[in-house]
């Protein structure tokens, strides 16, 4: 019965980490460039989208596409270095599970 009551201390240990790991998450920023920087997306830990900046010499109304895509690929870019964020600071609790989605 100790060993459960240790296991159980520990657990909730684990927890209490996590969530403190979770909400420093929410304070981290990333940030996703594309066009060499012509257009910027900041993201937060939790995929939150916190600005989005745009140089005025890359609006073309003649060619708003490219601005779409830069955008999207600014975003894109935002995205992936979130996940790379939160496997990075969460995935030390996962014990070596490899459970795709976890996190």
């Amino acid at each position: 019965m100790r060993n459960m009551n240790q296991m159980m201390k520990q657990v909730k240990k684990m927890q209490q980490e996590m969530a403190k790991a979770q909400q420093e998450l929410e304070q981290k920023e990333v940030e996703g460039t594309a066009g060499g920087g012509v257009v910027k997306v900041k993201m937060n830990g939790h995929k939150q989208l916190m600005a989005v900046e745009i140089a005025p010499d890359v609006v073309d109304p003649d060619d708003v596409e490219m601005l779409q895509d830069l955008i999207t690929a600014a975003f894109n870019e935002a995205m992936k270095k979130v996940d790379e964020l939160v496997a990075k600071d969460l995935g030390k609790f996962a014990g070596g599970l490899n459970i795709p989605g976890l996190f």
